[in-house]
Formats: C-alpha cells, structure tokens, sequence
C-alpha cells in the first residue's frame, strides 16, 4: 500500500491511499471462508457450498466492505506515525473519483485533512490578571443563615391568616350569588397569601380562620391563568375563559416558622456534633460563604484567564474544511444546516482557538491528569449536586462513593477528566501570569458578568 500526504497550503494537505489487491486479498479470503462455513444453499451441505459459489454471491460486497476497514485504519496508523497535528477527521476529497469494486482490483483514495494552525504562546509575569475577592456583607451572611433555618423549618397551625399565611380549604363555584349547579368545586386547596396580586382581594383573606368561609373572585387575586388552572384542577383554556365569584371555605390556616438555633438543627445542617453553638454555627455559615465565593472567584478568573490568552494569539483557521466536517458528522442533526453552522461558526472558531491554546499549554508543560484528579474532581461536581438539594454538609466517604459509581459510566468518566484537565491548566495560568487581587463588592462582581 502506497499513502502520502501532500500540501495544499499551511492549513490544508490531501492523504492520498493507493491499495493493492495484495493488501486486501488475504483478508477478503479469510472472510469468504467463514462465510462459506455458515451460508446454506439448497443442494449441499452446511460448510460444502464450493468457494468459487461464495465468491460470486459476496465477494464485491466483501471487498468493498475490506477495503475501507483497511483505508481507516491504514489513515489512522498514518496520522499517528507522522505526529500529524489536524484539526476534526479527514473528509473524502472532493476530487475523488467514484471507486469501481465491480471492474477494478487497484483502488485510489484522496482525503482532505485540515492542519491545525501553529502558534506562539508565552506566559510570563508580564501577564497581568485580576483575581476578585469578593467581600462578604451582612446581607450575604443573613441571606446564608436564612437559607439553612428556612430549609430545616416547617409549617405549623395559626389562629388567623396573615401576610405568610398558607390557606387551606374548599372551593365551591358560584352563579348569581348560589352554589352553581354541576360548577368547579376543587377540594384542599391550599393559597398563599403571598402570591395574591389583588389587595382588596387579600383583604377578604386576611384574617381568615378555619369554617369561615370568603366569597371572592381568584381571577383578580391571582391573574395567572396558569395558577388558576393548577388551583381549580382545571385546563388553561378553561381558566382564561373563567369569570365570577366563587366560596371558599376554610379548613386550615398554617404559617413557615424557621428552625430555631439549636443543636437539632445544627446537626441536621452539618452532621451530628459537627456544630455545637452558635457561635460555631456562624463560624460555619462564614465558612461556607467563603467556599462558595471561592468557586465563583476560580471560575471568573477562568472566564479572564481564556479572554487574555486569546488576545494575545492569532490563527488562522481552513474555515472551508471545517465547515464541511461540521456538515458531515451532524449529519443526522436535521437542525444543523449550512446556513445554521455559518452562523455559529464564529462560536465554534472561538471555542476551538481556545482549545488549541489549552492543548498548547499541556503539551509545552507537561500537565497531566492523574486518576486521583478525576477522582477529586468528580467529588466536587457530587458535592455541588447535593448542595442544589440543600445538602451542604455530605461525609467525605459518601462524597466518595457517588464520584466512584459517577466515572463508572463512559460519558461521565470522560466529563470529570476533561473538567480536572481544565483546573489543572487554569492552575498553571495562575502561576505563570501576574495575579492582582482585587477587592470587590457582590455587586460589582455580578455585574463583571452581565457585561460578558
């Protein structure tokens, strides 16, 4: 077998293949006689039907298939041996002649392969990078300290309703001021009394105790139809056609009461006799403020960090190519077409200059990804998922575990070693650059992003 690779220009080569009928013979013969094993054809015996019978049934379609088993490997043994440095997967060329299996044992092959573009890229301290430090307020701390009562609390039964009162009761649809006859009449119906929109409505609520009973009109307390609809067990189309009043007849008024400060709810927050005054539970809250700005400081120097590298390198990309590769490996993808892909190719060209200049920082420095880096990075993203669910204080050993059945699954594996591939070079950024820490309000720090 012939292969040779020939330049267009800088970012653009063909990989030209010429096979010979030496190259597949032997193996379309081994798989003629294994096929001749298993066919079965009327007049002989499983395994007797002769070689010459076989060939003729399958041997164009066994060679064809051969052939370009053997072309993919023989142009990824290529790319690997040459240190060829492309940019997506070689594309059959354009100028490819239709290949004749039925009249032809020698067969040529062109492919087009983009070059990823050279670049210069040094870090040194002349690099200058913010690093925010955002300062922890009294609002953040209340905010926190809220969070965590709020979640252990619960609700409980009051007298009357008030502002953050929760009403529970039957409804009963009215026509003239009666009970309407075959009308809507939903039961444990449960209102809020901080949603009602209608001040004059929530007049009539107000105070409410259970069997009384209030007729008032729920469009004009709650003008969402999608509420409504949800609150009556109606349709939304039924909801925006309701009008009139309807009777509620209250069965129970409860209110949200926070957990109160005391070691029942430290241990529920944070684990048996972890935290154990309060003291060290605002010592806690402090903590965990701190962790969490810490995550959000990292991942804005991570925004800064890829913004400044990219302004300091220029490349050119064989736009041609790629968008032919996009094309072709989404071809399934009935919502990415040409006109699509030119629209965000401008996007994808960002992306893709960012990870050239990553994959120039891990090769030109030798930064690797160790098991036990998955592994961590893996507890964090568990860490985070549980803290969505209000779990903030998760024993290391259980962190473990679900990292563990995590990188268990392919796709998964492959996200967490990606993910602690990012941290590593981000971390080296860090050293190599010059790091300016900057003092910052909640505020202004948010607003960093709203103008990205």
């Amino acid at each position: 077998m012939n292969i040779s690779k020939e330049n267009i220009d800088a970012l653009n080569a063909v990989i030209k293949l010429t096979v010979e009928k030496e190259d597949y013979a032997g193996r379309v013969d081994n798989v003629l006689k294994d096929y001749r094993k298993r066919v079965n054809m009327p007049g002989f015996r499983a395994g007797k039907v002769p070689m010459g019978v076989v060939k003729k049934m399958y041997g164009k379609a066994v060679i064809a298939d051969e052939v370009n088993k053997l072309v993919s490997e023989k142009i990824h043994s290529y790319i690997v041996d040459e240190k060829l440095d492309l940019l997506g997967e070689p594309l059959p060329s354009e100028t490819q002649e239709l290949i004749d299996f039925d009249n032809s044992d020698k067969f040529d092959f062109v492919f087009d392969v983009a070059i990823a573009p050279e670049m210069e890229l040094s870090l040194s301290k002349r690099i200058k990078l913010p690093y925010y430090k955002v300062e922890v307020s009294e609002e953040m701390f209340k905010q926190q300290k809220d969070s965590v009562t709020g979640r252990f609390g619960k609700s409980e039964p009051v007298e009357a309703a008030t502002e953050k009162a929760l009403v529970k009761g039957n409804f009963t649809q009215l026509e003239g001021g009666d009970v309407k006859e075959g009308g809507i009449a939903p039961e444990d119906v449960v209102l809020s009394m901080a949603i009602i929109k209608d001040e004059d409505e929530k007049a009539k609520l107000m105070g409410a105790k259970a069997n009384d009973v209030i007729v008032f009109d729920p469009k004009k307390a709650f003008p969402n139809d999608t509420e409504i609809s949800h609150m009556l067990k109606i349709t939304k189309e039924e909801a925006e056609a309701l009008t009139g009043d309807f009777q509620f007849t209250v069965t129970e008024v409860t209110e949200f009461v926070e957990a109160e400060l005391n070691q029942d709810l430290f241990n529920q927050a944070f684990g048996e006799g972890v935290v154990n005054s309060e003291e060290e539970f605002n010592a806690r809250i402090n903590e965990d403020i701190a962790k969490n700005l810490e995550m959000e400081t990292e991942y804005r120097f991570s925004i800064d960090a890829k913004e400044k590298l990219m302004g300091k390198v220029k490349v050119d990309f064989p736009e041609a190519f790629l968008k032919r590769w996009l094309l072709a490996t989404n071809r399934d993808n009935e919502k990415l077409d040409a006109d699509t892909i030119d629209t965000e190719m401008p996007r994808f060209l960002e992306d893709l200059k960012w990870q050239l200049i990553r994959n120039n920082i891990i090769k030109n420095n030798d930064v690797k990804v160790e098991e036990a880096d998955v592994i961590e990075f893996a507890k964090k993203s568990a860490k985070m998922q549980f803290m969505q669910y209000g779990l903030a204080s998760v024993p290391d050993e259980h962190l473990e575990n679900y990292a563990q059945e995590m990188l268990k699954q392919d796709e998964q594996r492959r996200q967490m070693a990606e993910g602690a591939m990012q941290e590593k070079v981000i971390a080296f950024i860090k050293e190599a650059v010059k790091v300016e820490e900057k003092e910052i309000t909640r505020d202004d720090f948010n607003k960093l992003f709203d103008t990205k």
